[in-house]
């Protein structure tokens, strides 16, 4: 019988307001328990340095021209996840760390995915084995490092088919800043891509234009009106040409000038139209189960329902909390690549073959 590990996985999301951190059993290939979550929120002010750094960076150059903004950031972003590592371990036990860190920078282009967090620091603080720095043998590997999610997706959908709560073929949407999506088939096939913005543009628009951090519910998108001119030329002039053929996408492949001089609640219909239109271009046949912090916004998954045929469900409607799929997926993915298995694959990231990622630290 295979040995069960047990692993914390950490999840800091493009929104930047805290992090997600689960703790789940399994030996590589099954998910036996998923034991605990928590939602850690940042501080303001960590929060918006995350922002500032974020927006700061839009090319490669900026990596050098911002070190030390990001290196102090880097430190705190440790220190943080360390403490909440040192508050779980108190009330529970595992044997791995999962350090996905915060992603700052994303071309798959340029070979480059760049996540900030001290692995080594991280398992000096907390006295436990770390796995870290995911991305980097798939985009040596001709990957495009995104997403890494897909094998959790498999896992999880296997636990649940065998528990006779879902059936196959089916598809997981994952609506983080970018959405993703895991296809499914009847023999237990992935595919995966990264499908279109998920909350970026949203949280971006109402950052840029109120008070708010994000569209709660949705209730801003649902008091105004897409401007449907804006709505067209956007699709035409940047959809179709930019990031149609993408496999993995980064915030910076989107912007919202072309929103600029639209009320606060008609930028934010014209943006949520827009992110649901494009989503809803990927989306192929199979039920659909979505997790992710825009399954909240009942604007956006209204309006993507309109658009699409098919089933859409919650994965919450399962018994799974939909909030911490991809904290579980690094706790899963830290344990997988302890024991030398892969964790991304052709069909997933378009490497040249499966991939074994992340960097191990342990524990001395």
């Amino acid at each position: 019988m295979e040995k069960n590990l047990s692993a914390l996985g950490f999840m800091s999301g493009t929104s930047g307001d805290g992090v997600d951190t689960s703790v789940i059993s399994s030996n590589g290939k099954d998910i036996t328990n998923i034991t605990y979550n928590r939602f850690d929120p940042y501080p303001t002010s960590l929060s918006n340095k995350i922002y500032r750094v974020r927006e700061n960076i839009s090319e490669m150059q900026d990596l050098l021209k911002y070190a030390s903004d990001i290196e102090e950031l880097e430190i705190q972003i440790t220190n943080f996840h360390a403490d909440i590592a040192n508050k779980v371990s108190s009330e529970i036990n595992f044997d791995l760390i999962g350090f996905h860190g915060h992603t700052i920078y994303h071309n798959p282009e340029q070979k480059i995915s760049k996540q900030i967090g001290l692995g080594v620091d991280l398992s000096k603080i907390t006295k436990k084995t770390v796995v870290y720095n995911f991305r980097h043998q798939d985009i040596k590997n001709g990957g495009e490092g995104a997403p890494l999610t897909p094998i959790y997706h498999l896992a999880l959908i296997k636990k649940l088919f065998n528990e006779n709560k879902v059936k196959i073929p089916i598809s997981i949407l994952n609506i983080g800043g970018i959405a993703n999506i895991t296809d499914i088939d009847k023999d237990f096939k992935i595919t995966s891509r990264d499908i279109g913005p998920g909350n970026c543009l949203i949280d971006m628009w109402v950052r840029k234009n109120s008070d708010k951090l994000f569209d709660e519910n949705g209730n801003l998108a649902d008091k105004g009106k897409t401007d449907k001119f804006i709505f067209n030329q956007y699709l035409d002039n940047f959809y179709y040409s930019k990031i149609k053929s993408k496999r993995s996408l980064d915030t910076n492949d989107f912007d919202i000038s072309f929103a600029k001089g639209l009320s606060l609640e008609s930028g934010t219909a014209t943006i949520t139209d827009l992110t649901s239109e494009i989503l809803s271009k990927k989306i192929g046949n199979n039920d659909i189960y979505i997790c992710g912090g825009g399954r909240k916004n009942k604007s956006l998954i209204n309006s993507l329902k309109r658009k699409i045929n098919n089933k859409i469900l919650f994965i919450d409607d399962l018994n799974v909390d939909g909030d911490y799929i991809e904290s579980q997926a690094f706790a899963f993915l830290a344990i997988r690549s302890y024991l030398g298995l892969p964790i991304s694959f052709p069909s997933t990231t378009n490497c040249k073959e499966p991939s074994i990622g992340g960097t191990i630290i342990k524990n001395a």
